[in-house]
């Protein structure tokens, strides 16, 4: 006999940073979670990433304040530098975030923001967590989703009152949502190369604590420490405009990678720093177009699901938090799935999608060439650090 729909868990479709957010939010929203994961273990590949006090407010709502201070760092400045000479154009403070926007900006290594997350949701009664369960396909009818999974024992069926897609830019959810091929994945031009460093191994003029980013023609990098600076993260993003990803090796050596960003002219501490690496990770940037809509039904999409984000503004998993706080939001009113799925799309879409495209504009600035660059950098060194910090405020207030 078929149980009834307020019977049944919201299923929650992939265990990245958002996923998890969302069980979490939706648990404290009254409502039993099925969080999927598709992989056999819930771990994620090292690298860094930046939580703004947008996304930070939320985490620290849901009780994850010592957790968050033990695992980030809190950087003291955001370091804006030219490439080719390292002029910095601006020095944006971070000091008073708290004060100004109700939490710090924090810098974690990916890994240790799951885990934490990870924990809590392990430790949360309304939350059963499934490895190896993959989604496939599904249909609704009567306020349900009828789900088919894939793992190790084979295929399964399974009712749920709901199916949120929170399985990133390749988001199978998406696939059998929309199943239209124009929606596919696409390269977006645009190649990132990630390499973790020790410390020792930079340049002492660039181990504080501070978010470092170097713009150049067509390339930029991003570096910040982590683990109480122990580590460095490091990214290059080289633009190649293509409209498949190069065929290249997984890894590069610093040299090579010097090369094809065309920085072996810029700065000497921009150049060490690179050279310090033998072996930098090759991770295509992909996106997705932009949707007019998430939502069919009792089934949702979140995070890079929905909205995939260039690393631009480094709000990618900001986004994918503030759509998991809306979503628990939309179900805390106590309305049923297929309403509070739509709501929660009325309170989300414009801004995310906002975020998305200053994301992609952003990237045209930060790879820009005479004279839009001498353009940009004239009005960076004229706002200053606040005026800078000012004109980001719309994403982190």
């Amino acid at each position: 006999m078929s149980r009834p729909a307020s019977d049944l868990a919201v299923v929650v479709a992939g265990a990245g940073i958002g996923g998890l957010t969302a069980a979490l939010s939706l648990a404290r929203a009254g409502k039993r979670v099925a969080l999927l994961e598709k992989a056999p273990v819930i771990e994620e590949v090292g690298a860094g990433l930046q939580i703004a006090p947008n996304a930070g407010r939320i985490l620290q709502n849901l009780g994850l304040t010592e957790a968050l201070d033990r695992a980030g760092l809190l950087p003291d400045a955001i370091v804006i530098r030219r490439a080719r000479d390292g002029r910095a154009l601006s020095r944006i403070p971070l000091a008073g975030a708290t004060e100004r926007f109700g939490a710090p900006f924090r810098l974690f290594h990916r890994a240790d923001l799951q885990n934490l997350l990870l924990e809590a949701a392990q430790a949360n009664a309304g939350i059963v967590i499934r490895t190896n369960a993959r989604v496939g396909d599904f249909d609704q009818e009567d306020e349900k989703v009828f789900l088919r999974l894939h793992g190790a024992a084979g295929p399964e069926d399974l009712e749920a009152a709901g199916l949120v897609g929170a399985d990133g830019v390749r988001s199978s959810v998406r696939g059998f949502l929309l199943r239209d091929e124009k929606d596919a994945p696409f390269y977006t031009g645009n190649m990132a190369w990630r390499a973790l460093l020790p410390v020792e191994t930079v340049p002492a003029g660039l181990r504080a604590k501070e978010v470092n980013l170097w713009l150049g023609r067509g390339a930029h990098v991003v570096h910040y420490p982590l683990r109480g600076g122990e580590i460095v993260n490091a990214l290059v993003v080289v633009e190649d405009g293509e409209v498949e990803p190069p065929q290249s090796e997984a890894t590069l050596d610093g040299a090579s990678l010097l090369e094809a960003a065309d920085f072996e002219g810029c700065a000497h501490p921009l150049r060490e720093l690179i050279a310090a690496c033998d072996s930098w990770r090759r991770w295509p940037l992909w996106g997705r177009p932009a949707l007019r809509s998430w939502t069919r039904g009792a089934v949702t999409l979140l995070g890079d699901a929905a909205h995939p984000m260039l690393p631009f503004l480094a709000q990618g998993a900001a986004q994918a938090i503030e759509d998991a706080e809306a979503l628990g939001s939309a179900f805390a009113a106590g309305a049923p799935p297929t309403a509070a799925f739509a709501a929660y799309e009325r309170a989300r879409i414009v801004r995310a999608t906002k975020v998305q495209t200053a994301s992609r504009r952003q990237g045209r600035f930060s790879h820009a060439a005479f004279p839009l660059a001498q353009a940009r950098d004239f009005v960076m060194a004229r706002l200053g650090g606040r005026g800078m910090l000012e004109r980001n405020a719309w994403l982190y207030r």
